[in-house]
């Protein structure tokens, strides 16, 4: 180390430790002072008088003490840090020169107290009021409830004595406005409640009122509320009057079905707060209101909606409590130019996303109104183009929000055609037009294009979801039209396309923009662009994937065959099962070579560490479920080969057998690839290790089926004893062998593990079923084979010794 740097560490240390004795010196002294302080303001209490005589003929070391004693008193009693340090510099130069370390003294300041004063008074005037104005309407509908379940007063009494609840709470409110506003304002909010909570019973269960009449003093309630909230300029009376009053059809529900008398109760509730909303614009009024009527109608749609019943009703209140939450939306806006916010405009892309999507399921499920579906969407640009038109001229926001509202029309206009046309078509248009917005948002730095973008995106890629779960896997014999040709079909151009979209996405996520960002900006754009990558990874695999899966599953559903019983009496249905292997196989064939490319293109060209270490696992599991379900098909498939099954009404020939072959080509091509990216991967060292145990087990697992292929073709029947003891055994051998001349301990661990494994099968399982020739074979063997790893290892201990 330099020596000035050293001299300098020394300084700052010597330094720190003298400012630290400065600083205990300091507290020291204050201690003594205070005390000082408090025996001379006993004595001033006591003789006060003589004190102020006496005060000009002090001794000047006095004067100073008294300063000393003001500071001291001043730090006790709160006074800010600049008077502290005033009294300090006028104080001896024992507390000025230990004046600096003051800063770092902690002040208590009065104000704690007033905050927790100002708690205390939140929770006891405004808390507690709400709370028990809730609790009291509560406990008016639990026991309202009561009394319905155990007949206790008639019905007419019920309502009488419920209005009379009300009525009292608003009375009693209206009193105290004078002089207790606030507390006025729950009591009328939780009067109006009661109001609607009884009006509600009295016609909905007890028929009191005809329909009419009960809708009239709701409205009446509604404006009385209205007003009232107006007057008192208290946003509770309309959260709690007004949206308190959307648990009412809950509290009441009967499950009598009245759809109607339910929406358009909802709506009059709506109405108020959209007058209110005029005047005050309270946003948390907005926000409950639009999440209680949409979960509301969106639980209705899920649940009870029926579509020869509901089809107007539904459509009706659907547009009209969409038209009611823009118009919310937009009032504020008109009246004040108020500049949209990101609340904002995530409660227009719900309210129209709510509107369509609902409207969508509506309009599919009738026959009628299906053919109608373009012009459904097409409604819905228009409609967002009025809105922005409104927008433009008020010029009521920034170019951002009007690129989001004319971003909108966009996407309805292209909507509309597909959907009047095909479901691919949708997919397509979807993705494309995420495309042009991503790229005008990232280009050309448009951020309001490139968030619009991340929906659509999503919306095509379910949709290409939905396109291959509706289209694949639904062949029919003799239909014709359901037949699809292998890969020359819309549907794989579909997936074709919608991935060389995703590849679009990916590129101008990389390229780029020339706006310099933040680490956080930075982060959020890796993730994106990992996140398009897994997506396109996926539904590139997928595309070939179920392409040739539907190919082999049409395959097996022609190879039906109808013959007569040996009887006569019926039918029965034969297929050529092999088929069903081979599209096994070749499925596995095929996730083998793509997994294959992936590293190539990856280790060649992209050189993303990321993808190396994705690449590493997913490997690892492809391998994994080739010796799973791959040699499994290949043991089926030489099985039906053996036997010959249905041989006289299929061709069962030596592709059966060889197709193996050309499967074990392809695993050896993706151990290759897999150990040169476990060579490039973060984890380097784990990875290779890793992959070791993954080649020893995957070449293990294939050398054993290999064995029972071949002993199964010349027919032995011990096969899984013998020959697999005796395998396992020479294997282990030859990795322990490996393990010492590579100095891989693990490999040697992993050979023991394996003999280990072969002894235990051999005394559990083999000798019970072998003759005895044939464990005089097996025993001799694996005794001789322990016995030359015993050699090894004491003949090359030294070598193990260094290497540890």
């Amino acid at each position: 180390m330099d020596e000035s740097n050293q001299k300098e560490i020394q300084d700052l240390e010597k330094k720190i430790e003298f400012l630290a004795n400065r600083q205990n010196q300091f507290w020291e002294e204050i201690r003594t002072l205070r005390t000082r302080l408090i025996a001379l303001k006993a004595a001033m209490d006591q003789q006060e008088s003589t004190l102020n005589e006496k005060q000009q003929d002090v001794p000047e070391s006095i004067s100073t003490k008294s300063k000393e004693l003001h500071a001291a008193a001043n730090l006790t009693s709160g006074v800010g840090e600049k008077d502290v340090l005033k009294e300090v510099v006028a104080a001896p130069k024992t507390v000025e020169k230990s004046a600096p370390v003051s800063k770092s003294i902690p002040i208590v300041k009065k104000k704690v107290s007033k905050e927790k004063n100002d708690w205390e008074k939140f929770i006891g005037e405004n808390l507690i009021s709400k709370i028990g104005i809730g609790i009291t309407v509560l406990g008016v509908g639990v026991g309202a409830k009561y009394s319905i379940e155990n007949d206790l007063i008639s019905p007419l009494t019920r309502i009488i004595l419920g209005y009379l609840v009300g009525i009292a709470l608003l009375v009693v409110g209206m009193k105290l406005k004078s002089k207790y506003e606030k507390f006025s304002a729950v009591l009328v909010s939780g009067a109006m409640a009661v109001l609607f909570f009884i009006t509600y019973a009295g016609y909905s269960f007890y028929s009191l009122f005809p329909q009419a009449f009960a809708f009239g003093l709701m409205v009446v309630f509604t404006a009385f509320t209205v007003l009232a909230a107006l007057k008192y300029n208290q946003q509770v009376i309309a959260l709690i009057g007004l949206v308190g009053a959307y648990a009412v059809p809950f509290l009441l529900s009967d499950g009598s079905g009245k759809v109607v008398v339910l929406f358009t109760y909802v709506a009059i509730v709506n109405t108020g707060i959209l007058v209110v909303a005029f005047k005050k614009y309270w946003k948390p009024l907005y926000y409950v209101s639009f999440v209680l009527t949409w979960l509301l109608f969106l639980g209705w749609t899920v649940i009870e909606y029926q579509n020869d019943k509901h089809f107007t009703i539904g459509l009706t209140f659907l547009f009209i409590y969409f038209v009611t939450f823009y118009l919310l939306f937009l009032s504020y806006k008109l009246i004040k130019k108020e500049l949209f916010v990101k609340s904002d405009v995530v409660l227009v892309l719900l309210n129209s996303f709510l509107f369509y999507g609902l409207g969508y399921y509506m309009f599919s499920y009738n026959e009628t109104a299906e053919h109608l579906l373009g012009l459904f969407t097409l409604g819905n640009g228009v409609l967002h183009f009025i809105f922005s038109r409104l927008i433009y001229q008020q010029k009521l926001a920034d170019k951002n929000i009007l690129y989001l509202v004319a971003g909108m029309v966009l996407v309805f206009l292209t909507i509309a055609i597909p959907v009047q046309l095909d479901g691919n078509w949708v997919t397509l248009m979807w993705i494309g037009e995420a495309v042009i917005l991503f790229w005008i948002g990232r280009i050309k730095s448009v951020a309001i294009y490139e968030r619009i973008a991340y929906p659509l995106i999503a919306l095509a890629f379910f949709s290409l979801v939905q396109d291959w779960e509706q289209n694949y896997y639904h062949y029919s014999v003799g239909i014709i039209a359901s037949k699809i040709p292998f890969l020359v079909n819309i549907h794989f151009l579909s997936s074709l396309l919608f991935s060389m979209g995703l590849g679009a996405l990916i590129y101008f996520s990389v390229k780029e923009s020339g706006v310099e960002l933040t680490k956080s900006q930075q982060n959020v754009r890796k993730v994106i662009t990992t996140a398009f990558t897994a997506v396109f990874l996926f539904t590139t695999y997928f595309s070939l994937h179920i392409e040739i899966g539907n190919y082999w599953s049409q395959l097996f559903q022609d190879s039906a065959l109808e013959l007569p019983s040996e009887s006569g009496t019926y039918t029965q249905r034969i297929y050529n099962w092999s088929l069903k292997e081979f599209g096994t196989v070749w499925l596995l064939n095929y996730t083998l070579v793509f997994l294959s490319v992936l590293g190539v293109i990856n280790g060649k060209w992209i050189k993303n560490k990321t993808l190396y270490d994705f690449s590493l696992v997913i490997n690892i599991i492809g391998m994994a479920a080739f010796l799973v379900m791959g040699l499994y098909a290949l043991s089926e498939l030489r099985d039906r080969y053996l036997m010959q099954e249905n041989s006289e009404y299929y061709s069962i020939g030596n592709w059966n057998l060889n197709i193996r072959y050309l499967s074990f080509g392809l695993i050896a091509l993706l151990l290759l690839v897999t150990r040169s990216i476990a060579k490039k991967s973060t984890t380097s060292l784990q990875a290779k290790g890793l992959f070791d145990a993954v080649f020893h087990i995957t070449l293990l697992w294939i050398l054993s089926s290999e064995l029972i292929h071949w002993m199964d073709i010349v027919d032995y029947q011990q096969s899984y004893k013998l020959g697999l003891s005796i395998l396992w055994g020479v294997y282990a051998l030859t990795a322990v062998i490996l393990g010492i001349i590579a100095g891989k301990k693990h490999l040697r661990i992993g050979a023991m593990i394996l003999f280990a494994i072969t002894l235990i099968k051999l005394f559990l399982y083999d000798i019970s079923h072998l003759d005895t020739i044939a464990k005089t074979i097996v025993f001799v063997s694996l005794g001789v084979l322990l016995l030359i790893i015993s050699f090894l290892y004491t003949k090359y201990k030294h070598l193990i010794t260094n290497e540890d």
